[in-house]
């Protein structure tokens, strides 16, 4: 595996499910765990775009298998798990990273938006621990991380239902996590903050003027905004998304992560000047 482990093996002899792990986050945490030593189901919309990530994975000598479909269909998940059993014989992982963002206030989203925000940001999840539980508590360290956002906690303008989504998964999180913790299987939440993903740069497109150098210009104001004064990697998310599934995260359970550079650190007011 890669010599640029810092620790090497934390994930060996695993098998992991990632959801939503064709892009983003998602492929950070699918290839950071192949890294780590896990056998990895990579779950896309497509095919296509799964084996993508997975050929990305095995050119660098790790294991991983493609799954596909929506995530808001039951049997998604079911035979995801599946192909993870048929292929790998057991799985110990779950991380719940397939997600969308739509755009609108509590008066003017359309209910038919918030039912697809909801079906795909929640339910999707709920329909992926659902199937994964029962093979997962089999484990001698079960461990499931679900991807939410800063956004659980403080929130931009005009993003009414993505932002309940998120918030909905702490609670999921929790609430897993009390009722699988007397079988040894540990559930926590991530919340990561401005990461520099394709549905980053989409909605820097969609709020630029659409050229390379208006949506940089956009990120890095966005980056700005952080203690760090950058955006954060899919790189990075995935270390600590390996960290937290990981036997060395053995007594963290139904926490919320915070990784977000240091976001909701900064007051958005300026200190004032001068020696008063």
């Amino acid at each position: 595996m890669s010599s640029e482990n810092s620790f090497p093996g934390e994930q060996e002899g695993r098998v992991a499910l990632v959801t939503g792990g064709s892009s983003g986050i998602g492929r950070g945490a699918a290839n950071e765990l192949a890294r780590q030593g896990a056998s990895v189901v990579v779950h896309g919309l497509t095919l296509d775009e799964a084996n993508l990530v997975v050929q990305e994975i095995r050119i660098a000598g790790g294991k991983a298998i493609a799954a596909s479909g929506p995530i808001d269909d039951p049997e998604t998940a079911i035979a995801a798990v599946a192909l993870a059993l048929s292929e790998y014989g057991q799985l110990d992982v779950l991380v719940t990273s397939a997600g969308i963002q739509r755009y609108g206030t509590a008066v003017d989203t359309p209910i038919e938006v918030w039912d697809e925000v909801f079906n795909v940001n929640v339910k999707g999840v709920f329909l992926a621990c659902k199937a994964a539980l029962p093979e997962i508590r089999k484990s001698q360290a079960g461990s499931i991380a679900i991807i939410a956002s800063v956004q659980a906690s403080a929130t931009q303008a005009n993003v009414a239902a993505y932002t309940s989504s998120k918030g909905a998964l702490l609670s999921l999180a929790r609430a897993i996590a009390v009722d699988e913790g007397p079988r040894g299987v540990r559930v926590n939440s991530i919340s990561p903050g401005t990461i520099d993903t394709p549905m980053l740069r989409n909605t820097a497109r969609l709020l630029s003027d659409g050229s390379p150098a208006g949506m940089q210009a956009l990120v890095d104001d966005w980056g700005s905004a952080h203690a760090l004064e950058r955006t954060g990697t899919i790189r990075e998310l995935g270390s600590v998304i390996s960290f937290v599934t990981s036997p060395r995260a053995s007594f963290m359970t139904g926490d919320d992560i915070r990784v977000d550079g240091g976001l909701l650190a900064r007051l958005a007011a300026a200190a004032p000047k001068g020696d008063k």
